[in-house]
């Protein structure tokens, strides 16, 4: 059985045909967590597990994330951006977000320089 989108969901985005950047950010915390892409068929299989499914562009198909690691990521709401290309996840996250075992992807941080004249 093939899942799809609602008509009144694919309304709402900008290119169904198009990979959509897709946050994924602690419901908690507010943290982000991640980015990824998902496409129609992803963000369908997302709203009918309850659980983030991405779309991974270097092995071209999909993928549930924490499928092997189980590192899930329970899915409390999902938006959509007002243009319609990009989407938020708000997760409850088990385990680690990141593939090296960090909680969050964005772990590596730059401090931009100070304006010591201001």
């Amino acid at each position: 059985m093939s899942i799809s989108l609602s008509p009144a969901i694919l309304q709402l985005l900008k290119n169904s045909d198009d990979l959509m950047p897709a946050i994924a950010q602690d419901s908690l915390s507010g943290e982000v967590l991640m980015l990824a892409y998902v496409n129609t068929e992803s963000l369908a299989h997302t709203i009918d597990s309850g659980y983030a499914t991405y779309f991974s562009r270097s092995r071209n198909q999909l993928w549930k994330k924490g499928e092997t690691s189980g590192h899930l990521q329970k899915v409390v709401s999902i938006s959509i951006d007002c243009d319609g290309d990009a989407i938020l996840f708000q997760v409850e996250q088990e385990g680690a977000a990141c593939h090296t075992g960090e909680f969050t992807c964005f772990h590596r941080e730059i401090h931009p320089a100070q304006d010591l004249n201001s």
